[in-house]
């Protein structure tokens, strides 16, 4: 059998304590052992987490063991989520850094039998495609980053079909829920559980009012994109994001900041931020973020941000992440750039088997726009 038990600093010791933490919530001994191997499984070096693979790598002869684990055996999923949220709590929580991450992430599948499956666009795939849609909730820090949550988005197609849903077993009770609703469910969780984060941030599928709203409503500040089209309330009349930054923002308001190493080397950006007349609560203020891809050799998109904020500050730095800083441009030296949106995936290691059923779904300078 492979060393599946090296990850990241988690040694067989390590993987044991973690094991003795979850195994109280399988109420059946060869349930709580497998747990244990699939565990080791999706913390090792297999290339793809799916059964076949899991159960190759663990010397199995073949992945009805694992699947069992996932759609049949007897578990209390969400105490397990619950201690998990704990083990990274315990490990990476940081008032000061803390941030969570919410996003969805697409698994493609070739049947229609696992829940919620249907043709529908996601990032993972970058177009329309027989798959499953989960929302995941992550945590990171300067301490590190690690998923906490999840969701399992099942599109209107399921609704009516009882048979097709009883057959997933989904529960009866489980209705209709937009991506936005299953991400206030998460970090309502989250919040209830104390989890230190300063920040919320999220690409513009999370940036329509149910869940912006909702997180001013909580008091949270956050960091959510919106697209270049997105209007913006200014002097009794509205525009859009795009028509607001190419006619409000000065040239020399552009300041090049990095948002760390890449593949390739630092990755910089100019970066500018306009205060936003709205009214919020006494400490919090509103701002249009914005930035732009620099010296990239290929076409850039400019990306927006609406976030909710105490103070003025030179150097944006949103969401806890430190970039370097760089030197301000010059007017004559403003990149151009092509609008549109882009955000940044949070790409979850595909862990569970081939047919996921429903019970074990897998976890600058500012300007002030008056």
């Amino acid at each position: 059998m492979h060393d599946t038990a090296a990850f990241a600093g988690l040694d067989r010791e390590g993987l044991a304590a973690l094991h003795t933490r979850i195994a109280p919530h399988f109420r059946r001994r060869e349930a709580r052992e497998r747990a244990r191997r699939y565990l080791g499984g999706l913390l090792g070096h297999v290339e793809r987490k799916n059964g076949w693979q899991l159960a190759e790598a663990l010397g199995e002869g073949g992945p009805q063991g694992m699947q069992r684990l996932l759609n049949a055996a007897d578990w209390d999923r969400e105490a397990v989520r619950d201690e998990l949220r704990t083990y990274v709590l315990e490990h990476l929580a940081d008032e000061r850094s803390g941030v969570l991450v919410i996003d969805e992430t697409g698994f493609v599948k070739k049947g229609t039998k696992s829940a919620g499956v249907a043709r529908q666009y996601s990032g993972t795939a970058g177009r329309r495609e027989n798959q499953q849609i989960g929302v995941f909730l992550l945590y990171a820090s300067d301490r590190g980053a690690a998923f906490i949550d999840r969701g399992l988005y099942l599109p209107d197609e399921w609704m009516g079909d009882a048979e097709r849903r009883e057959e997933a077993r989904i529960p009866a009770q489980v209705g209709f829920a937009t991506k936005g609703e299953l991400a206030r469910a998460l970090l309502a969780r989250t919040f209830a559980a104390g989890v230190p984060a300063r920040w919320v941030v999220g690409d513009t599928v999370y940036s329509g009012d149910e869940v912006r709203r909702w997180l001013e409503g909580q008091g949270r500040s956050y960091v959510l994109a919106v697209p270049s089209t997105h209007g913006i309330w200014t002097r009794a009349h509205q525009q859009t994001v795009e028509h607001v930054v190419q006619h409000q923002v000065p040239a020399d308001a552009w300041v090049r900041l990095s948002a760390g190493a890449g593949s390739q080397g630092p990755r910089w950006y100019d970066w500018a931020c306009l205060h936003l007349p709205y009214a919020t609560p006494a400490g919090k203020a509103q701002w249009l973020g914005c930035w732009l891809v620099a010296a990239s050799p290929i076409p850039v998109s400019w990306p927006t941000t609406e976030c909710l904020d105490r103070s003025t500050r030179r150097s944006p730095r949103w969401c806890g992440w430190r970039g370097g800083a760089g030197p301000s441009r010059k007017a004559s030296s403003r990149p151009k750039a092509r609008w549109g949106w882009t955000s940044t995936r949070c790409a979850a290691t595909t862990p569970g088997t081939d047919t996921s059923r429903s019970p074990s779904w897998p976890m600058p300078t500012s300007r002030s726009l008056a």
